[in-house]
């Protein structure tokens, strides 16, 4: 599997490393192609981190174990592209209330409002700061004030389309509570 990573990958290259990882009679080879995400060659590691943002849902279900990990990477990740790429993975996955991580929330959201970081990463941190702050309304107005103090700022087309979908989804939870029941 190395030796197919270590070169750039078609699309072709991705849908067989997929379907060779694909099904949960797979999972050891999944296994593998995680091992090489760590890989001290850029290029394996990255390919692989790509083939992972191409499996299905079913498949992309085996990485939830690795939830903590791929946070415990991102925390410290100094290459963008690896970066973005386990972003992406992140975004796949489900957050509750109980598996949330403070580490994180200030991670995304110092990423988010840092204009030295790439566009898409700072997307992403929208995003991953939205779906684990959505739980808490004091945590959501902060992550409203943060995106209000972006929104001065020249934002590229995707950065601003990550704001407003936070931002509107921010916006229709706050109007939910305020409500009357009946």
């Amino acid at each position: 599997m190395k030796l197919q990573l270590n070169h750039r990958l078609s699309q072709s290259d991705i849908h067989e490393l997929c379907a060779l990882t694909q099904g949960g009679r797979n999972n050891s080879l999944k296994e593998q192609l995680y091992q090489l995400t760590l890989d001290d060659d850029r290029r394996v590691a990255t390919n692989a981190l790509w083939v992972f943002t191409h499996f299905a849902l079913a498949d992309n279900e085996w990485l939830y174990a690795k939830h903590d990990q791929l946070i415990d990477r991102c925390l410290n990740e100094k290459d963008a592209t690896k970066l973005r790429l386990m972003l992406n993975l992140l975004l796949r996955q489900p957050y509750t209330e109980e598996d949330i991580r403070t580490d994180f929330i200030d991670y995304c959201l110092m990423r988010l409002a840092d204009p030295k970081s790439p566009y898409a990463v700072r997307a992403q941190c929208i995003k991953l700061a939205y779906e684990q702050m959505k739980y808490w309304p004091e945590l959501l107005n902060e992550l409203r004030q943060t995106l209000e103090m972006i929104s001065c700022e020249p934002l590229s087309p995707g950065l601003r389309s990550a704001w407003r979908q936070v931002m509107k989804r921010i916006e229709e939870y706050m109007c939910q509570k305020c409500q009357p029941t009946h």
